[in-house]
């Protein structure tokens, strides 16, 4: 079971939509096309700028220490792909609704429009 957050249009014309609270091994894995495709903008340039940080310090490191430093920097954006779509939602005009424990996220949605006065 996993806690989803819920986000409902605000003219309340369409389907909620449900962003799963839990790692994204999708982010972790290819943090900026996953970035790129939920167009995450400020994801993608913090992931550009310390890119460019590391590829640096690569030459006063060395590349095995660039390498393992890389590590914690996709962790960290495998982490932060929930609350990143989170706030992309508010801004394309999404309100929260709650949240709901569910199996997935369609699960979530019938959860919450089953229950909604």
């Amino acid at each position: 079971m996993t806690l989803f957050a819920l986000y409902q249009p605000r003219d309340d014309a369409g389907l909620p939509r449900a962003v799963g609270e839990r790692f994204s091994w999708f982010a972790f894995l290819l943090p900026p096309l996953h970035a790129l495709l939920h167009r995450h903008w400020e994801q993608l340039g913090l992931f550009v700028l310390v890119l460019a940080a590391l590829v640096l310090c690569a030459k006063l490191l060395g590349l095995d220490a660039a390498l393992w430093l890389y590590l914690p920097l996709a962790l960290g954006f495998g982490f932060a792909a929930p609350g990143a779509e989170r706030r992309a939602l508010r801004r394309r005009g999404y309100a929260p609704a709650g949240h709901v424990f569910a199996a997935d996220a369609d699960r979530a949605r019938l959860a919450y429009l089953e229950n909604r006065p």
